[in-house]
């Protein structure tokens, strides 16, 4: 009796291991999608700290981080709300801003943004593309230009004033 529990038990294992998928398969996009770190996230007197936003408002970044995370940025680069794109870089740091340039931030950076909800949007930078795989200082780790670093919360569209 002790073998049919064990039997049923592999069985089951093994079935759970055939309806895996794996990163070896050709239909696999794990590499494609983009990434998101928040090692740079600061929240001077223009940005908000996340303990700063409802928690619908919250809710609502992390149901766009988790849909923004599922494609390349470069996809995210031609996609619209209406006639406004979802990701956009900027060729500098505004300076028709609210907000301050962080000290922190590499001088190589591309600063960009992702639209969230109404005037809500996610600011922070990109690396160029001449940095694509190439190792940092002998350390072995390889940039990727398919990571967007968050910087700031800007709740109230006040990083690049349009108006």
């Amino acid at each position: 009796m002790g073998n049919k529990k064990k039997n049923k038990k592999a069985n089951k294992f093994l079935n759970f291991l055939e309806t895996q998928i794996s990163i070896d398969d050709k239909d696999n996009t794990l590499a494609q999608k983009c990434k998101f770190n928040f090692a740079y996230f600061v929240n001077d007197s223009a940005g908000q700290d996340f303990r700063d936003w409802s928690q619908k408002q919250l809710y609502e970044l992390f149901d766009k981080l988790k849909e923004y995370s599922k494609f390349p940025l470069a996809h995210w680069e031609k996609q619209k709300l209406g006639n406004h794109p979802l990701f956009v870089k900027y060729s500098q740091f505004p300076t028709n801003t609210d907000f301050e340039l962080p000290k922190s931030i590499p001088h190589q950076a591309i600063w960009s943004r992702f639209r969230l909800e109404g005037d809500s949007r996610l600011i922070g930078f990109v690396l160029p593309d001449e940095y694509k795989d190439e190792e940092q200082n002998k350390s072995g780790f390889r940039f990727d230009t398919n990571i967007f670093y968050v910087v700031f919360l800007d709740g109230k569209h006040k990083f690049y004033k349009t108006k």
